[in-house]
């Protein structure tokens, strides 16, 4: 069944990082209760809005767990996780993610919680044509972060199906937005506040993503769960267009205001895993009555302006 997020009780696992921290903003104003746990290895306390109730908690702990999933809770947000950006060890990467995902279902499962909206990515599709509808397969990703999200993706549909839980799974297109770090964004202005002559950028700058703005992510999330209502609801979240590195260099450096040279590492990817091309089909989440109010370039365009306030304020209009 869909629901309706206004009174409802919601928890936010990694509530505290760039998706986690806008959501709880959006539901603090009309829900009843809004509580974020996060273990704030990657999310920052200060991100979590005033009025939310903050639980320091670790996923892969059940006693955490057990603290932060409880009975009179309505949905469960699930966004804990590792990404291949920002951890260096991948078994543990693959483990610690699925192993949270687990601990989270079992809790829920046992205290009578029964909706769970999660946060998948287009790492699963691995390279597929474009764009990648929902219903393409096989899916073969070519990273462990997408195997393991793939990995979360099986045991989510296990308990729509076997033990009445409604999912709402969302396939992530790059999402930036302010706070946000460890991205392409970020990552460009600070090489450039640090040396403004020079710019290197891995691969071959030909690498093209559709780049969705943070506050069009969640309106799509709200818009889904309270929407669709199949017992596994899986939805791709994305925009329609897509921006290279290259060009994402030359929106960076004309809102710095700089005109710096451009090294290339080479090959036509950043690093291993990295899936050089990737647009994902929305014509689901519209024929649900959903549009992104930005495209690629408009959200990393104010995606950017975001960032070099915070990071480079120096260079901020």
């Amino acid at each position: 069944m869909h629901m309706e997020l206004s009174d409802a009780r919601v928890l936010i696992t990694g509530g505290a990082g760039l998706v986690g921290s806008h959501l709880a903003a959006e539901l603090v104003e009309d829900a009843e209760l809004v509580r974020v746990a996060d273990d704030l290895s990657k999310g920052d306390r200060e991100r979590v809005p005033d009025g939310a109730e903050f639980v320091e908690a670790d996923m892969t702990d059940g006693a955490d767990v057990a603290d932060a999933v409880t009975g009179d809770l309505d949905v469960v947000f699930h966004f804990a996780a590792y990404t291949d950006t920002n951890y260096d060890d991948d078994r543990e990467l693959f483990e610690e993610n699925t192993e949270m995902t687990y601990n989270v279902l079992e809790r829920m499962d046992e205290v009578g919680v029964d909706n769970l909206a999660f946060t998948s990515s287009s790492t699963v599709y691995g390279e597929a044509p474009r764009p990648t509808p929902e219903d393409y397969a096989p899916l073969e990703p070519i990273s462990i972060y997408g195997s393991s999200k793939l990995a979360d993706e099986a045991l989510l549909s296990t308990y729509a199906h076997s033990y009445d839980f409604t999912v709402w799974c969302f396939r992530f297109a790059n999402i930036v937005g302010p706070h946000q770090r460890g991205n392409v964004v970020p990552d460009f202005i600070e090489k450039l506040v640090d040396d403004p002559a020079t710019l290197t950028i891995l691969g071959d700058g030909r690498q093209e993503k559709s780049y969705m703005h943070v506050t069009d992510c969640v309106d799509a999330i709200r818009h889904v769960v309270e929407h669709a209502d199949a017992d596994m609801n899986t939805y791709n979240l994305g925009t329609r267009t897509t921006t290279s590195v290259t060009a994402i260099a030359d929106i960076v450096s004309d809102e710095l205001g700089l005109d710096p040279e451009y090294e290339y590492t080479g090959g036509d990817r950043g690093w291993t895993g990295d899936v050089p091309k990737m647009r994902l089909s929305i014509e689901k989440l519209s024929a649900l009555g959903w549009e992104p109010s930005h495209s690629s370039h408009e959200a990393v365009e104010r995606a950017t302006r975001q960032l070099i306030a915070e990071i480079a304020p120096e260079y901020a209009d």
